[in-house]
């Protein structure tokens, strides 16, 4: 599914990432944990496709990213990669459901379809009754939600969280780890999540560790 292999980064004289290897199996959920600063989120960011690394290679389902131009790669991210952060980056004019929508248009798929498949989404992740609903009028733990659901419209390869539940309180945080295990469960999702929590870690099918820079 994901192959990384000498992932190194810097940002001037900072070296962040300093040869990292990576493999992630479809279907799999996987928690990158390590202390602040570790280069954690900077890899997150560079296997979503959100940065390119200084160095190294990286394969998603047979594609070689480091080949794709930054249209190529735009395109590519929008059709197969989820994102869910820890601020929700929800537009605030838009309702729930068009928030949710909004990957699958931009992707060129046709209005009705990607209306079609967001409401499904949100009435299975119990916002049946929010699709109107603006960020503001939704709590932390429906934000939330509505985010997972955006990242899932276009049935992507692979979903990147980044401390998907650091801005949730206790109850919300656990029902989320086990939305993550429920979508996997029916849809064999595949998750890669930076975390520090130890809750979600432990729940994992494998936790890696990174510290200065490298895997553990």
């Amino acid at each position: 599914m994901l192959r990384a292999e000498n992932i190194h980064k810097s940002y001037g004289q900072l070296e962040v990432l300093k040869g990292v290897d990576l493999e992630l199996n479809k279907g799999e959920i996987v928690s990158i944990v390590g202390p602040s600063g570790s280069g954690k989120s900077t890899l997150l960011h560079i296997l979503g496709t959100l940065d390119r690394p200084g160095k190294g290679s990286i394969s998603i389902n047979n594609h070689e990213i480091n080949s794709l131009n930054d249209r190529q790669l735009a395109q590519f991210r929008n059709g197969n990669i989820g994102f869910v952060f820890q601020f929700h980056h929800l537009l605030p004019e838009f309702s729930a459901l068009e928030n949710v929508c909004i990957p699958g248009w931009i992707h060129g798929k046709k209005k009705k379809d990607v209306e079609v498949r967001g409401k499904a989404l949100l009435e299975s992740l119990g916002l049946a009754n929010r699709l109107d609903n603006k960020p503001g009028a939704l709590s932390g733990g429906e934000q939330q939600r509505v985010a997972v659901a955006r990242a899932l419209i276009n049935d992507p390869l692979i979903i990147f969280a980044d401390e998907p539940t650091g801005n949730l309180d206790s109850g919300n945080a656990r029902e989320l780890h086990q939305l993550f295990f429920d979508l996997r469960n029916q849809f064999h999702q595949t998750f890669l999540i930076v975390t520090h929590n130890e809750e979600l870690a432990k729940m994992s099918d494998r936790i890696l560790h990174m510290k200065d820079g490298k895997m553990n």
